[in-house]
């Protein structure tokens, strides 16, 4: 989801999602799962005069630009206002079975420089980073209130920050003194608990605090987890699955997912030819992995976007 088209916005990897993610039927539907900005939705809403789109989204501000960007499309389009996970969870077995689900991890540039939720380092904003800001707690909740020992988890496991423990301490010290409510104050806290030679390279010291406390914040690997499960079960018989990752935590629990899922063909030894396949775990819908290992962005692409750079696309399509 990371770019920059209309100042914030161009969709990662649509080359190769256009390429994977062909509809099963003329008329079937998408949903895109984490619809942001509508790049996505848009390209294949174009290439597919068939296919309609439903869209997903946490992100109230987000969802409202994607229906006015939509508009042509009035009548192929319907838009959820929910968390990808809590949707899938309801979504089972209830509707219509989707022929293709899109999921994009990636957080917009939006966020980053126009939502003024503190996501950016740069900013002197409210350090509140929840996608939804009408539910859950927020960053400053966190740093202001967890003790040292959680805050280090969370910036260790979420961020693999090599400084996590000092910049605990650091945090649990100062907001003694006065509380931490700002990004522009935690960013330059984080810095100054770094050593020297690490405040001034070419990434802020920060960075990495920062998507530690927004996964946290969002519970974003946690909805992934669960998304992932419930998204395979509500695919049409054939439809694809294609999940477009940013980091590695993201990427090894859609690899894990599908590795688990990944049918096993059974072979008759009194029949030519392969079985019915099953899946590598009873009792859970079997899944043909499209992409052996993934699928990352040209050349080309990450010359024109560099946050494209660690973008990963992987692809699944339902067995039966």
């Amino acid at each position: 989801m990371v770019g920059a088209v209309e100042g914030f916005h161009v969709p990662v990897l649509l080359r190769e999602s256009l390429a994977y993610l062909v509809p099963p039927s003329p008329d079937c539907l998408m949903v895109d799962a984490t619809q942001g900005l509508a790049g996505h939705s848009t390209a294949f809403l174009e290439k597919y005069p068939g296919l309609r789109v439903l869209g997903v989204d946490a992100d109230p501000e987000m969802q409202a630009m994607a229906k006015a960007r939509l508009a042509p499309y009035e009548g192929r389009t319907s838009f959820v206002h929910a968390f990808f996970d809590e949707f899938f969870k309801e979504f089972r077995g209830v509707k219509e079975r989707p022929g293709l689900i899109l999921f994009d991890f990636g957080v917009s540039m939006y966020h980053f420089r126009e939502a003024k939720r503190g996501f950016s380092m740069q900013g002197d904003e409210a350090l509140d980073m929840r996608l939804d800001p009408s539910t859950g707690r927020t960053a400053s909740d966190l740093v202001n209130e967890l003790d040292a020992r959680e805050l280090a988890r969370i910036l260790a496991e979420y961020g693999e920050e090599p400084f996590a423990r000092s910049i605990a301490d650091t945090i649990v010290r100062e907001r003694n003194a006065a509380p931490i409510e700002s990004a522009k104050r935690l960013a330059e806290l984080i810095k100054s608990s770094v050593p020297p030679k690490m405040r001034y390279g070419r990434v802020h010291p920060a960075t990495r605090s920062f998507q530690a406390l927004r996964i946290a914040v969002n519970d974003e690997l946690g909805r992934i987890s669960r998304a992932i499960e419930d998204a395979i079960e509500c695919l049409a018989p054939g439809g694809i699955l294609g999940a477009i990752s940013f980091h590695s935590l993201e990427d090894r629990i859609v690899k894990l997912a599908f590795r688990e899922r990944a049918v096993k063909p059974v072979r008759d030894k009194y029949r030519n030819g392969p079985a019915a396949p099953i899946p590598q775990i009873e009792g859970k819908r079997g899944i043909i992995v499209l992409t052996k290992k993934p699928v990352e962005p040209a050349e080309d692409e990450v010359a024109a976007n560099p946050a494209s750079r660690s973008a990963k696309l992987r692809v699944a399509k339902a067995a039966y």
